[in-house]
């Protein structure tokens, strides 16, 4: 059985960050209109927790989506809409409470580099141990209460270290929450963000000085060139 905790968010304000990647706005605009599977929508919303421009960006996307509503023509709901709406909040109460009894709590993940905070929209979530992936590597698998099936994961890596080449079958978000690292692309620190499908081939450096460590959320797989990246990205779900 797979041991996780709670991830607890602390109780204090991030500090001012430079962040200089960002979602784009077709992005934005999915998660305003709740339309983003839960792991992208989720890497997404710690975005917004450390960027005041793509908060300012979404609230600006709820108000015109709000006028577009209000100027469509009414539609009757089904007479039995709000049982079925109480039903499905039910049976999600009574999967939540199956899936907590019996699990072994367990010291939340090692704690963060001075100056890092874990993110506030975690704060619901659970997480594995930090896992060995390669000299320098650690990963921790990232649970969401409501949908167990999301592919989130914590990266952990050293200064100097690597990921393998790859590119993607599917869509890979990447938030960072400490420390810095270059793909051949930009240089991301902490705040930013990063997008990446199947037009992106690249290979995430740590840059020299600290640890990087990101959460990153994956619809598809990453798709690795080599065979033994490939066999390593299959036991973590890359």
């Amino acid at each position: 059985m797979t041991v996780s905790a709670p991830i607890t968010a602390i109780e204090r304000s991030a500090p001012s960050l430079d962040i200089r990647h960002h979602p784009a706005d077709d992005l934005l605009l999915a998660y305003a209109a709740g339309s983003l599977s839960v792991g992208i929508a989720l890497v997404t919303q710690i975005h917004l927790e450390l960027c005041s421009s793509c908060r300012a960006r979404v609230s600006m996307l709820e108000a015109l989506g709000g006028v577009v509503l209000e100027d469509q023509p009414p539609v009757a709901m089904a007479d039995d809409a709000l049982a079925r709406v109480l039903a499905r909040i039910d049976a999600q109460d009574a999967a939540e409470g199956a899936d907590s009894a019996g699990v072994r709590r367990v010291a939340a993940p090692p704690p963060l580099p001075m100056g890092a905070v874990w993110p506030k929209a975690l704060a619901h979530c659970s997480a594995t141990r930090w896992r060995w992936l390669g000299p320098g590597m650690r990963w921790s698998r990232v649970t969401v209460p409501d949908a167990p099936q999301a592919n989130v994961f914590l990266l952990r890596i050293g200064a100097g270290k690597y990921l393998p080449q790859h590119t993607h079958r599917g869509t890979e978000l990447t938030q960072v929450i400490y420390g810095h690292f270059h793909d051949g692309r930009a240089l991301y620190g902490p705040g930013d963000f990063d997008l990446a499908d199947g037009d992106v081939h690249h290979q995430p450096v740590v840059q020299d000085g600290s640890e990087c460590i990101c959460i990153a959320a994956v619809d598809g797989r990453l798709n690795f060139d080599g065979f033994i990246a490939r066999w390593f990205g299959s036991l973590v779900g890359m």
